[in-house]
């Protein structure tokens, strides 16, 4: 029952326009700044050439599309998962849902993974970028795969948070600026400590920012990846539990 929803929620999604048009305007946005890093690289490559142990195609391009694209999407996912049951609950078919052989953790299960067929599906074209590098160069394999998985990961927790958001109002707007007011804050938690000696370890932990960051420089954790684990499993339990309550009589 939970692959019957998830196939429902991203044939949804496919079929409309607010989705196709996020997709485009992504791609859109991250293949300029693709371009850019590209010929910023061109321009610095004479000098590189010269410099022991310069950084590759990878730093220069591929490192910086990731960090954009990490932004990108945290401004945007809010706008794909206001819908998921904040529409549901403003439609009034969420009983419906109710009154379906399905438990309240397979209805939040079966959506989360219609939202990441999604994102996977975009993932793989912000993938093609760098993977059009191959040819006319190389590219540090390690680096990719770490980076990339930082990315999934990232997108997994901007989803999960997003869905919880929805599980809370009727108003899909309302889900939406909700949404992203929760990553943001969770993006920019412990900037203001950065700078100092003293700042605080748990701040720096609950940062997603920090999280993404050592991913994306290579430098593979494991409490990172249990971080983003954490973070998704978290946020899912929590709209359980916000459906278990909303069908179980006042």
């Amino acid at each position: 029952m939970v692959w019957v929803i998830a196939a429902r929620e991203l044939r949804s999604l496919f079929l409309s326009p607010l989705a196709w048009s996020v997709l485009a305007v992504v791609e859109a946005i991250l293949a300029y700044l693709f371009l850019g890093q590209v010929d910023l690289y061109l321009t610095l490559q004479p000098r590189l050439a010269a410099m022991p142990g310069a950084p590759g195609v990878t730093e220069v391009i591929v490192v910086p599309l990731l960090g954009n694209a990490a932004v990108v999407l945290l401004l945007v996912i809010p706008l794909l998962t206001m819908r998921l049951i904040a529409e549901e609950r403003r439609n009034q078919t969420l009983p419906l849902l109710f009154s379906a052989p399905v438990t309240m953790a397979q209805i939040v299960l079966g959506k989360y993974l219609g939202i990441l067929g999604f994102l996977g599906v975009m993932l793989g074209l912000i993938a093609l970028m760098p993977l059009s590098l191959l040819v006319g160069g190389s590219l540090d394999w390690g680096l990719m795969a770490s980076g990339f998985l930082a990315l999934a990961l990232l997108l997994a927790a901007f989803a999960s948070a997003g869905l919880y958001m929805s599980a809370l109002t009727r108003q899909p707007t309302v889900a939406a600026v909700s949404g992203f007011g929760l990553l943001l804050l969770l993006w920019i938690i412990d900037w203001g400590g950065r700078g100092e000696e003293g700042g605080s370890p748990l701040l720096a932990y609950l940062s997603i920012l920090r999280h993404y960051e050592s991913l994306l420089e290579g430098v593979f954790k494991s409490s990172d990846v249990i971080y983003y684990l954490l973070f998704i499993l978290t946020f899912l339990v929590l709209s359980v539990r916000r459906l278990d309550a909303d069908r179980l009589p006042h």
